[in-house]
């Protein structure tokens, strides 16, 4: 496994001990990205504050907002937050099943239905660079969605290609979330 390209063994102030308390309490381990960001404990603090206030949002269905994080964490090859993602789907009773095809969806495409297929186009499209996102299928998702939950939507997935973005670049990498479910990720072109 390649080496993170920042130390995981940041100082060990207050922020950091928080931090670790409740990535313990709530994900079982401390998660890499926290002691990433735990160089720059100000930082941490307005970024676990900023994912507590994305967590409320609450117009998109969550199943779709699962997929569509998935698809552009998938596209852009972040495996820590596929790795996560998929174990977060578990713990939030989305089916393995299903969600085990996401990084490779199009060609399981019989699995999802044309909303869920929708969505994840958006969030590839949304994910390209630069982003390819089409006038059709915009007015589409939003007509179906509504406007809040498109918006919604929309900064769902900006927000994982920043959550994506800053993990690939520090080099961080799966650290064996998905090994803990019933059925294992596919990977694209299983």
């Amino acid at each position: 496994m390649a080496t993170a390209r920042i130390s995981l063994t940041p100082r060990r102030t207050l922020t950091m001990r928080f931090a670790e308390w409740y990535c313990r309490r709530v994900y079982g381990e401390v998660v890499q990205p926290a002691l990433a960001l735990g160089h720059h404990p100000k930082l941490l603090r307005q970024y676990f504050s900023f994912e507590r206030k994305v967590a409320g949002w609450k117009a998109l269905d969550p199943g779709l907002k699962h997929l569509a994080v998935l698809s552009s964490a998938a596209l852009i090859g972040c495996s820590w937050c596929v790795d996560f993602g998929y174990w977060q789907a578990d713990k939030l009773g989305h089916p393995l099943e299903k969600i085990s095809k996401v990084p490779d969806w199009r060609a399981h495409q019989d699995s999802f239905t044309e909303l869920e297929r929708q969505v994840m186009e958006y969030a590839e499209a949304m994910t390209a660079t630069p982003p390819d996102v089409t006038d059709e299928l915009a007015e589409s998702l939003r007509r179906q969605l509504g406007e809040a939950a498109f918006v919604e939507l929309t900064t769902m997935v900006a927000v994982e290609n920043l959550r994506s973005r800053i993990n690939s670049a520090m080099g961080l990498h799966s650290q064996g979330f998905s090994d803990n479910c019933a059925i294992p990720l596919t990977k694209p072109g299983n």
